[in-house]
């Protein structure tokens, strides 16, 4: 049974999600190539590109298709059950595309000029935020990473971690401290740039995929205009709807598991049965308590992403629902793969087998923001409040 047929709602929807489904029988393919080289294939970057994928968040004048938040969880799921890594590093790149396209965050020039890279040119961009003193930007911490003013250039120094597909992004927006503003800004820079240097460092238990490495700038001079955002004063966090891309990504990661397990189920029979295990009680009871899961995260997911689409002006009042939506998300995702495991057994922690990936690649979800004890305090909060 297909479990996406209720999500599909629309002509729209249809014609995004086979094009979706299309791309992610091909990167599937590479599936084991991104985690035993712990990089993005660049084929798969190729194809993406091929089917204008990295602008389906664009507007439509910049050659975009516009994609609602529900559309975007659509596609980005259904890519994920090629290769969750591939999908969720193209997922930072369209999520960061649909928030400035639609919060304003640079002036009019500097978007146009970006969105037109993309639009035409498929280029492919990411936020490089996270160092190792100040963690998660999450968290609050002022960037060691340093930009002063020299004349009509910025002089960018520092150290950026997990810099998801480091090897293989267009433009670096980095975050820095403005010396001379007294200010956290963000700095837009192209991958030519001299002084830019990516270090292999990414050498992780799961979504080994993203090339998530670090970035080392040495002295890297920019434009002063290339200073596309500055805050000199902490912002009240708003509600940020394109992060559903994060439990997305591993509902499709949870799903590609439940469809391989149940083929498995089907095919599997130990000489001990006269029939595949497919039809033995207490495996049919675990697909179905799989199935239970999955359906209360996607609906969770989906009813939060309808809403968000439906009432713009009561985006606000969805923060708390946009956090749950990703721990129940991604613990469920994490359930999920783990009854996958024992109905295989130990066959599926074999490297011929695809169960062991979908085990690592799926537990790195616990780590993306927001962490699950922030949205636990955040409700806990609210209740008292």
């Amino acid at each position: 049974m297909d479990l996406s047929s209720n999500f599909i709602q629309t002509d729209r929807h249809e014609m995004l999600y086979r094009k979706a489904e299309q791309l992610a029988k091909k990167i599937k393919n590479r599936r084991q190539q991104g985690d035993r080289e712990a990089a993005l294939p660049k084929e798969n970057i190729g194809n993406l590109r091929k089917e204008s994928y990295l602008s389906l968040t664009l507007p439509k004048e910049y050659g975009g298709e516009s994609l609602s938040l529900y559309e975007f969880l659509l596609v980005q799921e259904k890519l994920a059950e090629g290769d969750g890594a591939t999908a969720l590093s193209i997922g930072w790149h369209l999520g960061v595309v649909k928030e400035l396209s639609e919060e304003n965050l640079w002036d009019q020039q500097k978007f146009e000029y970006i969105a037109k890279e993309i639009g035409e040119k498929q280029k492919l961009i990411n936020r490089c935020a996270t160092e190792p003193a100040t963690g998660s930007p999450t968290r609050g911490g002022v960037p060691e990473t340093t930009a002063v003013l020299d004349g009509e250039e910025y002089v960018v120094n520092g150290k950026k971690t997990f810099t998801t597909m480091a090897l293989v992004l267009d433009y670096y927006i980095v975050t820095a401290y403005v010396e001379g503003k007294d200010a956290v800004g963000s700095i837009l820079i192209p991958k030519e740039t001299e002084g830019l240097r990516v270090e292999k460092t990414w050498d992780t238990l799961g979504m080994r995929g993203t090339g998530s490495d670090d970035l080392i700038l040495e002295n890297v001079r920019v434009p002063k205009d290339n200073l596309v955002e500055i805050s000199d004063q902490p912002k009240r966090p708003g509600p940020k709807g394109w992060l559903l891309h994060i439990p997305a990504c591993y509902l499709g990661i949870a799903m590609a598991a439940r469809n391989d397990v149940i083929q498995f189920a089907k095919e599997f029979q130990p000489n001990s049965l006269n029939k595949p295990i497919s039809e033995v009680e207490h495996v049919r009871n675990k697909v179905g308590e799989i199935d239970l899961k999955l359906l209360q995260a996607r609906y969770f997911m989906y009813s939060v992403a309808e809403k968000w689409d439906r009432y713009p002006d009561k985006r606000r009042q969805l923060m708390k629902e946009l956090g749950a939506v990703k721990l129940v998300a991604t613990n469920s995702a994490n359930e999920v793969v783990d009854l996958v495991m024992r109905i295989v057994g130990g066959r599926g922690l074999s490297k011929n087998m695809p169960f062991e990936q979908y085990y690592r690649d799926v537990r790195a979800g616990l780590h993306n923001p927001p962490m699950d004890d922030m949205v636990i305090s955040s409700l806990a909060k609210n209740a008292f409040s």
